[in-house]
């Protein structure tokens, strides 16, 4: 489980902005919406709002940033290459200074903190720590540019140091060695898992595929009938690889062709199975259709999320999704959400997700410390808060309402774009 994130000098956050999980001792939805691990109360979901370009993506890109940082700076495709961070570009005091970022996460029962500060050049700092019980911390490793320090607490890394390039993570590089400690987080990090609401096509694969799992196919096909969107059955169907080349336009060029013929190895449809029925009403049978040519663009999205929801229910994983509402009905979104804070979530699984959608600001459904703002100041920079920091917000308030008033920020400030219009007619 995530216990919190943080990140400075990234994008639009110029100072240190922190999300974090853990639960105030408020014991509203305690048993739904609140996890109870060993010393700890974190809470299962977490919303982040805003106006539009007011940050809420780009606290989600740091969390992906962060990740694949961690899985990838080791390999050998890395070496000599820059660092793919960006600082704070709108002001001078940043835009050299290297970007912050910290996670702090429960794995296997130990808790550990892991960060890192990195320039496009280098990782300018790093540090690992580990808490197997309440009272104090115990140092792994610390880093300052060429000068690594693992402790006894992490031998694993000892004789490593030379074998870290400066652009590469020492955490990394002690986890390509097959390091015990290092693999643990190495195993959290495969689980912080992250997918876009605007753009389902990646894991609509993912959803393909788990549709032949015993285990896996019965629960999407059941998430897709109890939804009431008039699919009965969905069936993954590959392409025989014989009948590809009928599929291509005979003018295709050559080179392009033989592109297309590489690429479509493995190439599948989804099909969905509605109810037909006769004159009077009557069923007679299902009709066939393919998901992508025939069903809504919110249909394709509902069925494709229901892999990587469902996985990380099971797997008691971390997901996070950017812009979760897009092309969904709210009553969708509240459902999909309502996973996580429900007796369904029985290995404490997280979602953490960017929206728009007032709608899921329900207090009888979420804590305050569930809800989180984002918004820009005047210089440009992004700042982020919880709506359990604004003083005098009761729990039973009408948090959807006073939210579009402004009462909380985080809302877009739309000036007068009919006088534009009147003004530019004159």
């Amino acid at each position: 489980m995530i216990i919190q994130f943080t990140v400075g000098n990234f994008k639009s956050f110029k100072d240190k902005a922190t999300l974090s999980l853990e639960a105030t001792h408020d014991d509203w939805r305690d048993d739904d919406n609140v996890a109870k691990p060993p010393h700890i109360r974190l809470v299962k979901a977490a919303a982040i709002y805003g106006p539009n370009a007011g940050g809420k993506s780009n606290f989600l890109k740091a969390m992906m940033k962060f990740r694949d940082m961690v899985q990838e700076s080791s390999k050998d495709s890395q070496t000599g290459e820059p660092i793919a961070v960006t600082p704070f570009r709108l002001n001078s005091a940043t835009e050299k200074a290297p970007s912050f970022f910290e996670a702090i996460f429960l794995q296997n029962g130990t808790r550990y903190r892991y960060g890192f500060e990195a320039t496009p050049q280098a990782i300018v700092t790093e540090w690992l720590f580990s808490q197997a019980d309440s009272i104090r911390e115990t140092t792994l490793f610390t880093r300052e540019k060429e000068v690594i320090n693992p402790t006894d607490a992490f031998k694993e890394g000892k004789g490593l140091e030379k074998r870290t390039r400066a652009n590469a993570l020492f955490l990394s590089v002690a986890a390509q060695f097959n390091g015990e400690i290092a693999g643990e987080v190495m195993k959290w990090m495969n689980q912080f898992r992250n997918i876009s609401g605007l753009d389902d096509a990646g894991y609509m694969n993912f959803t393909a595929n788990l549709l032949n799992d015993a285990e896996y196919g019965p629960l999407i096909r059941e998430l897709v009938r109890q939804v009431d969107i008039g699919i009965e059955k969905l069936e993954r169907q590959d392409i025989a690889t014989d009948k590809i080349p009928d599929m291509i336009p005979k003018d295709m060029p050559q080179a392009v062709r033989e592109l297309v013929l590489r690429s479509a190895a493995g190439a599948f449809t989804v099909k969905t199975f509605h109810q037909c029925f006769d004159a009077k009403d009557q069923p007679v049978g299902m009709v066939q259709f393919d998901l992508k040519a025939e069903e809504s663009a919110g249909t394709q999205k509902f069925v494709a999320m229901t892999g990587p929801f469902l996985h990380t229910l099971r797997e008691g994983a971390v997901l996070f999704v950017d812009e979760l509402e897009a092309r969904l009905h709210p009553l969708l979104t509240k459902a999909l959400v309502g996973l996580f804070n429900s007796s369904a979530n029985q290995k404490n699984a997280q979602l953490i997700f960017a929206t728009h959608d007032e709608g899921l600001l329900d207090p009888q459904r979420i804590r305050r410390d569930q809800v989180w703002f984002v918004e820009k100041n005047g210089f440009g920079a992004s700042r982020l808060f919880c709506l359990d920091e604004i003083k005098g917000v009761r729990k039973e308030a009408k948090f959807a309402k006073e939210y579009l008033l402004g009462q909380f920020g985080g809302i877009p400030h739309v000036g007068d774009l009919q006088g534009v219009l009147d003004h530019a007619g004159k």
